[in-house]
Order: structure tokens, then C-alpha cells, then sequence
């Protein structure tokens, strides 16, 4: 009897484990197909025009210098909002809120805007800040990116300062510090490389997003560095030129395409080796 129940158990376990290994090659060649259409396709429309000149007309050589530079700037400045939002309301959550009704309350909400569409997001925008101005705006568009950046940055601060070690709570009040000093100079920098690795992630999660600047940014043809106005952006002119007729708006498109990629890769890459830093407190 034991030996059979031994054996059933063995044969279970060998079932499951070659089905999981089954799955994960499937996703494994999903993802090479992915990175190979990308590279096959994008290396061939990258050139120096590419980062020099604007989005052209049909038929006319161009770039996406333009596109490049909005994303950029819009990125940028979703980050500074969503970091000073996201890091203050996490280390609120970690150090001051506790199990308070408040607290939980608040919790639910990041974790409801973790999981929320983008494309509401944009949406929500729109009406606050597109439709009542009558036009959208590079500004707008970087609010949107901000809010489906900061509930990142939230949850992984709140995490991160979670994992901190009391001791080091307990020796700056016991000398004498203010908690906000003890929070400020001693759990901040302890928990530096783990909250550069929540914005990363959030830098990643935003730079390809195309539904919310659909509704706010939206496009533009022409150069410019002024967010009060419609403003370029990759993946709203990858989403315009791929489904163009044109071939040489397709080859830029796949072009775009491989920026982005490259881009979140290389965000990962560094969140993932940030992350595995020895803790220095």
C-alpha cells in the first residue's frame, strides 16, 4: 500500500512538471517569435534619420526625432510627479498608517489603480483636463502616465520600507531624533535601491503605453517642446504608422517599436541587477 501511494505521488509529480515545462516553452518561443519579428523587422528601418528628423508626410524620408523627444519629456515628467507622489504615499502606509481603517482603505484603492485599465485613465484625463481647456496638451499626457505610474511606485516603497529592520526604527528614536528625521535619514537610505527599483519598474510600466495618450497627448507632426500643446509621442505615431498603407510609415513604426522594447529592456535589466544589491543597512 505504501509503496503504491509512493508511486501515484511520484507519477503526479512528474505529470505536473513536465506540464510546466511544457507551458513555459511555449511562452519561451512566444516571446523569441516577439523579439524576433521585432528585430527583423525594426533593424531595417533604423538609421541616423531616424533620431534627427521629424515624422515625415507619405513617401517623404523622416524620422522620429520628434516622437522621441515627446516621449521623453512627457515620461520624465510623470516620473517626477509620480515619484514625490508615490514615494510620500508609501512610506505614509509603511511607517505612519499601520492597520489603521484609513490606511486599509487606501490600500484598496492603490491596489484597484494597479489593476486599472490605462486606457480609463486616459479617459479620466480627458475630462478633467482635456475637455474643459478644449485641447489636448503633452501635460495632460504626462498626468495620465503619472497615474498609472503611482500606484507602482506606492505598493513597492510600502514593501520596501516593510522589510526594513525595526532596529534601525528603534536606534534613531533612541537617540533622540524625530521620527520624520529617523524616517527622512535613516529608513529612506536603507531602502534607497529598492525604491529606484519600484520607479524603474513604473518608468517601464508607462513608456509604452499608448490608449491614455490617445486621449490627452495625442499627436503631433511637428517638433516642439512646449507640453501646453498637442505633443508627439512614440507610441501614438507606432499606432498611426502601423496601420498606415504606407510602407515606409510601417518601417518606421517597427522601428519605434524596437526603441520601446530596447528601452523596457534595458529598464528591467537594471531594476532586476538594482534589486539583487546587498541591503546596506
Amino acid at each position: 500500500m505504501t509503496n503504491t501511494r509512493i508511486l501515484r505521488r511520484q507519477i503526479a509529480n512528474g505529470v505536473f512538471s513536465v506540464f510546466c515545462t511544457l507551458v513555459t516553452g511555449v511562452a519561451l518561443i512566444a516571446l523569441a517569435a516577439i523579439l524576433w519579428s521585432l528585430l527583423k523587422q525594426g533593424l531595417g528601418g533604423l538609421n541616423l534619420d531616424v533620431f534627427i528628423k521629424s515624422t515625415p508626410a507619405p513617401g517623404s524620408d523622416g524620422g522620429l526625432a520628434n516622437a522621441i523627444v515627446g516621449s521623453i519629456l512627457m515620461c520624465v515628467l510623470a516620473m517626477v510627479m509620480a515619484l514625490v507622489i508615490g514615494v510620500l504615499a508609501g512610506t505614509w502606509l509603511a511607517e505612519y498608517a499601520g492597520a489603521s481603517r484609513y490606511g486599509s482603505v487606501v490600500r484598496f484603492l492603490n491596489d484597484v489603480l494597479l489593476s486599472a485599465p490605462s486606457i480609463l485613465v486616459g479617459l479620466f484625463v480627458y475630462e478633467i483636463l482635456v475637455a474643459p481647456f478644449r485641447g489636448f496638451s503633452g501635460f495632460a499626457g504626462a498626468v495620465a502616465l503619472a497615474l498609472i505610474a503611482i500606484p507602482v511606485i506606492t505598493r513597492t516603497t510600502e514593501d520596501v520600507m516593510k522589510l526594513q529592520s525595526v532596529t534601525l526604527r528603534e536606534a534613531g528614536v533612541a537617540l533622540g531624533a524625530p521620527f520624520s528625521f529617523v524616517v527622512r535619514k535613516i529608513m529612506w537610505r536603507a531602502a534607497r535601491s529598492g525604491m529606484m527599483t519600484g520607479g524603474l519598474l513604473a518608468f517601464a510600466r508607462i513608456s509604452g503605453e499608448t490608449a491614455p495618450l490617445l486621449f490627452t497627448a495625442l499627436n503631433n507632426q511637428f517638433f516642439s517642446l512646449d507640453l501646453r500643446h498637442p505633443t508627439a509621442n512614440l507610441p501614438v505615431v507606432i499606432f498611426n504608422f502601423a496601420l498606415s498603407a504606407y510602407d515606409d510609415w510601417r518601417r518606421l513604426a517597427w522601428a519605434g517599436a524596437l526603441l520601446i522594447a530596447a528601452t523596457v529592456l534595458g529598464v528591467t535589466v537594471l531594476a532586476r541587477a538594482l534589486a539583487k544589491e546587498p541591503s546596506r543597512s
